[in-house]
């Protein structure tokens, strides 16, 4: 379903939130007397990227969605320390204080957006303010490092190959640690092409694409959390648990998130359910039935739950 995007705009309440000197635009709509569902994007997206899932919900939740640091309408901090996850983490927490500040909410995250999320999610208190977390094409950088580490310290050829799999996949990030020349390849030779390479890199309708006005600016931004995070957490990765209800919708197809890096997710977030989408990097764009309906179902079965005595309930 390719919603009509001046329709849904006419159905959307902006306002911001800020987060010290952060100002983050926030998107609400949906239904007012539902579980709060709070969508974040990742790189290079913005709010955008859950247009066509956000009709196959709204009927049922109260939708939040924003643009993260660095994109859309919200502030673009010109440092790269200002990209670190804690700061990111911070900002999504600031989103659901501000608009469920009685009840925990449920996230749905897609590549960085989930980093940012599992940030949030691995921090303290984090089940007193959010009820169920989904996730789709974005591991915890911790976790994965412990993966790593763990791997190379007692080789197999199975398990040097996975990782030495994933390092090809992911082999980008290291060349967004060059100066300048990510910013100008990301932001002035592929955004603005951006339904060209989804098609190429996704093999997805490039009509599916969602790019924002912003999004050439938005991609330069990002190199910015890739520097920020990626060589401290995977080198120094810190003991992440979490006690939050885990989804991870593992896209069959992504060619960036391999399937092997969330081996052992289950060690770090005990209460984990694993479901397989037949889709690329991009599901939330190509497979977004898919992604609605197992996040419906999974948030029906978190709310389902008796609470647990001492443990905050779902919403």
């Amino acid at each position: 379903m390719t919603p009509n995007d001046n329709n849904l705009r006419d159905s959307i309440r902006e306002t911001t939130v800020r987060n010290g000197a952060v100002e983050l635009a926030v998107y609400e709509e949906g239904n007012p007397d539902g579980p709060t569902l709070l969508l974040v994007h990742g790189w290079p997206d913005t709010h955008r990227l859950w247009n066509h899932v956000v009709p196959l919900l709204a009927d049922r939740f109260r939708i939040v969605r924003y643009d993260t640091r660095g994109a859309g309408r919200s502030t673009s901090p010109t440092s790269v320390a200002d990209y670190r996850l804690e700061l990111l983490a911070s900002d999504l927490l600031a989103v659901v204080d501000a608009v469920s500040p009685d009840e925990p909410v449920h996230v749905v995250a897609h590549d960085w957006g989930s980093l940012e999320a599992w940030e949030a999610v691995c921090s303290p208190g984090a089940a007193d303010r959010i009820a169920s977390f989904t996730s789709t094409s974005g591991w915890c950088f911790d976790h994965l490092g412990h993966w790593m580490r763990r791997t190379l310290r007692t080789p197999s050829p199975s398990g040097v190959g996975k990782v030495l799999a994933q390092f090809a996949a992911s082999f980008y990030a290291v060349l967004f640690h060059v100066p300048v020349i990510p910013e100008i390849v990301t932001g002035r030779l592929i955004a603005p092409r951006w339904p060209r390479f989804l098609a190429l890199f996704d093999r997805m309708d490039p009509a599916l694409a969602l790019p924002s006005e912003t999004i050439t600016r938005d991609a330069a931004n990002g190199i910015k959390r890739y520097r920020a995070n990626t060589i401290d957490r995977l080198f120094r990765p810190r003991l992440r648990r979490t006690e939050v209800p885990v989804q991870l919708l593992v896209n069959t197809k992504d060619k960036a998130v391999l399937p092997f890096g969330f081996e052992e997710t289950g060690h770090w977030a005990p209460d984990l359910r694993r479901m397989q989408v037949p889709a690329g990097h991009w599901s939330p764009l190509s497979h977004a039935p898919e992604v609605a309906s197992r996040t419906a179902e999974f948030v029906a079965s978190v709310a389902a739950r008796p609470p647990a005595d001492g443990a905050a309930a779902s919403a």
